[in-house]
């Protein structure tokens, strides 16, 4: 006889009655169940002996470290190009600088997360269209490559072009132009994936809401990106980093209420409870404020001015970040309560019999 580790999670068989061809009999008659009914009447409420229909990904906080990095240097990305494109230099070298930086970091969290190095250079060995994973990690290399390039030629510049660039100096003057243009065009798919990367998964929660969550990172992206320049940058040239900013905080006000309402009610309960809901609560209430300082201060005159805009942008950036732990923490607890997986799936299925669908795999018994 052969044993398994979850052994110790099947139920006491009952004593066997009887000897021989009875007995036998009796098990073949389903008296000897692996499942008592009584258990599979009770699994919405328990679970599979008390245990989590699905499985939560072993992913901590560096993985939410690399949700808002990565949005905002998506954004960054996008912003720089704009300020290229309308000659606003400050604003361009600045936010080049923190797409760089952002893109950084973020690789750094990524990396603690994975736990060895190597295991990201795997993911780029192939390139997997059906993959959020790896379509995400080739979008974050090419992006950093263009945005590394754009931000070489600022760092260099900032120095009196006194970096030992040599004969490389006239081929980084060359490209700085099209890679700057090439991270503006990657930002968005980079401040996005990451939201088709969790919707993908079998966590309640997130699944629920694939629908809205990228045009939610979208425009956390867009706030905090707006609002790191808000604090980086003079109010002479921060104008389409406030109107950026501005912008993200009234669509992610909108998709984040949509997404909501737009979500099974139990799959949607995680957002709304726990430190998942703190969360997202001062989310809100952060990016009304940082947007309002930031109207607010396109209006002041001299130094009340930098300072508004610097603490505006302070609390978009600390919005952003509420906002990609909470949906981060909630798609975490929703796998741990068998109930968030469940219910939604009985609701499903009622809807789909009661709309007629009965010959499927799914409504067929």
């Amino acid at each position: 006889m052969t044993s398994s580790e979850y052994d110790q999670f099947r139920p006491q068989r009952p004593p066997r009655k009887g000897k021989g061809r009875k007995g036998a009999g009796r098990r073949r008659g389903g008296d000897d169940l692996m499942v008592p009914q009584a258990e599979v009447e009770q699994l919405d409420a328990r679970g599979y002996y008390g245990h989590p229909v699905v499985k939560a990904p072993p992913w901590e906080w560096p993985v939410g470290a690399y949700l808002f990095l990565g949005g905002v240097a998506g954004g960054s990305g996008l912003l720089a190009a704009g300020a290229q494109l309308s000659g606003r230099k400050t604003l361009r070298r600045n936010a080049r600088l923190a797409g760089l930086g952002s893109a950084g970091l973020g690789a750094v969290a990524l990396l603690a997360d994975l736990g060895r190095p190597e295991r990201f250079l795997h993911m780029l060995r192939t390139f997997k269209v059906t993959s959020p994973m790896s379509v995400g990690s080739w979008i974050l290399v090419s992006y950093s490559g263009t945005i590394g390039l754009a931000a070489v030629n600022e760092v260099d510049r900032m120095l009196g072009d006194r970096l030992p660039l040599g004969p490389l100096r006239r081929v980084l003057r060359a490209v700085e132009a099209p890679a700057g243009l090439g991270a503006g065009l990657l930002g968005a798919p980079l401040a996005a994936y990451t939201a088709v990367l969790l919707s993908d998964t079998a966590m309640p929660t997130w699944n629920a809401a694939h629908r809205d969550l990228p045009f939610v990172f979208v425009s956390s992206a867009s706030l905090a990106a707006g609002g790191l320049a808000l604090v980086t940058t003079g109010a002479e040239q921060a104008t389409p980093a406030r109107n950026l900013a501005v912008l993200g905080v009234v669509g992610e006000v909108i998709a984040t209420r949509t997404m909501h309402r737009r979500m099974d009610p139990v799959a949607a309960e995680p957002l709304h409870t726990g430190t998942p809901g703190t969360l997202m609560q001062w989310s809100e209430g952060l990016a009304i404020a940082g947007g309002v300082g930031a109207l607010a201060a396109g209006a002041r005159p001299g130094r009340a001015r930098r300072v508004l805009a610097a603490l505006s942008g302070v609390a978009l950036m600390a919005a952003s970040a509420c906002t990609r732990f909470g949906v981060f923490q909630a798609g975490l607890n929703s796998a741990a309560d068998p109930r968030y997986t469940i219910e939604p799936q009985k609701r499903r299925l009622a809807q789909r019999r009661a709309a007629g669908i009965t010959g499927d795999s799914i409504t067929g018994a």
